[in-house]
């Protein structure tokens, strides 16, 4: 540990040299403060301190990012902007995710030197591996609970998100197994609510499941979101288990990276990470944290599944975005921890073509909720659409083509889009 370092790479923007900039950001998450102090001697900074490994220039704009920044005397009223590397020695903090979170994304954000700050990429040394099994199930487990392992896993959401009253909803759970889906989720509003206690739903939810399970021989997998205090997930979590549940589901951001960690210590089933809040984190390109730095936490506090958006969704994120965050969950880390991307939002067969045409994976779980229980054929017909979307998609058929041999995908094509 003495000689692991951990590395990030940070894309800035000041109205100061880059390398003043990264002096800065390198002094502040280290060994430095404002000024200097007694006892901060040579041999303690060469210990101790963050290191610059590179920075790379990019185009300067004439304008800052983000407010409160100061500029120096003289400003030429250029911002610069650049990629800069730091490494920090990893007995700064140890293998842990929430210090080391404190030195990669902490004070540094809040920088004046800095009008932008963004995290996009990120190294761990192996202890953290050694500390922090990452996911338990991931694709492989996953595929084996649904006894899925030629294509995507689908699925659908619980909608309305929340309100349904329990027979709605055991109806609802039975009409989808009917339909052979592989997943269904809870809505990351839907927890713990009075109108419909967790402890409640899970005795609904499994028995609708049960007898689902016993007219079709096929047991949906349900992710039931647990998000709560520590101790409410480990009840929740609990409940599920006992209860003969096979998936729960919590809000990342809104347990922490520790939370994630904690639950996946003593987790029984896999746990579906949603990413709800990410956009705070995100959608200033020159603010927060990209995807593919982020991924990676979660991975290794032991996300199974981890939710990137789709393509062509209804939210703001790019169609490249969304692909570069697929890549980066299916990209090995210590040589696994395989967590299975989960496509969603606005998503119906006709996104499948381009899915996979930018992927070239089947390992995801594609999600659609009006795309399946929308589709004017009923829950059946949407999830057959969805397979065919895939099957048209790996086998190189255009949609339209495809969709002329199967009535269910020229339905949705009819209403979703088209072919």
């Amino acid at each position: 540990m003495e000689k692991e370092r951990v590395t990030a790479v940070y894309l800035i923007e000041t109205p100061y040299a880059l390398e003043r900039a990264a002096e800065v950001i390198a002094g502040e998450q280290s060994t430095g403060t404002f000024t200097a102090v007694p006892g901060e001697t040579d041999q303690l900074k060469e210990r101790h301190g963050a290191r610059i490994e590179q920075i790379v220039e990019l185009p300067p704009v004439s304008a800052p990012t983000l407010p409160g920044s100061k500029t120096p005397l003289g400003h030429d009223g250029l911002y610069r902007r650049g990629e800069v590397t730091i490494s920090f020695p990893l007995h700064n903090f140890g293998p842990s995710i929430p210090n080391l979170m404190s030195a990669i994304a902490g004070n540094l954000f809040e920088l004046q030197e800095l009008s932008g700050l963004r995290l996009v990429d990120l190294e761990l040394p192996e202890a953290f591996a050694a500390r922090y099994p990452g996911p338990k199930f991931g694709i492989t487990g996953t595929r084996e609970l649904t006894g899925v392992y030629d294509r995507p896993i689908i699925g659908t959401i619980v909608k309305p998100s929340i309100g349904l009253p329990m027979a709605d909803l055991q109806q609802m759970i039975m009409d989808v197994s009917a339909a052979g889906l592989d997943f269904i989720k809870d809505d990351e509003l839907n927890a713990n609510g009075t109108y419909a206690p967790l402890a409640q739903r899970v005795s609904a939810v499994m028995d609708a499941i049960n007898r689902a399970a016993d007219a079709t021989g096929k047991k949906i997998m349900y992710a039931f979101n647990i998000t709560g205090d520590i101790d409410e997930m480990e009840r929740g979590h609990e409940l599920v288990v006992k209860a003969g549940g096979n998936c729960v589901m919590v809000s990342i951001m809104s347990v922490g990276l520790a939370g994630l960690a904690h639950l996946s210590k003593y987790s029984e089933v896999p746990i579906h990470g949603h990413r709800n809040q990410w956009g705070m984190m995100t959608r200033c390109p020159m603010l927060g944290f990209a995807f593919p730095a982020y991924q990676k936490l979660c991975r290794l506090a032991g996300a199974d599944h981890l939710h990137v958006n789709g393509l062509d969704s209804k939210f703001y994120e790019s169609n490249s975005s969304v692909v570069s965050s697929i890549r980066a969950c299916l990209k090995p880390m210590y040589g696994g921890y395989g967590t299975m991307p989960v496509v969603s939002s606005a998503q119906w067969a006709g996104t499948a073509p381009a899915t996979y045409e930018a992927t070239g994976t089947v390992d995801v779980m594609h999600l659609a909720g009006g795309g399946i229980l929308a589709h004017p054929g009923g829950a059946a017909a949407g999830f057959a659409s969805m397979k065919q979307g895939w099957e048209a998609a790996v086998q190189g058929i255009p949609l339209a083509e495809y969709a002329s041999r199967h009535p269910e995908l020229q339905q949705a094509i009819a209403k979703y889009g088209k072919g």
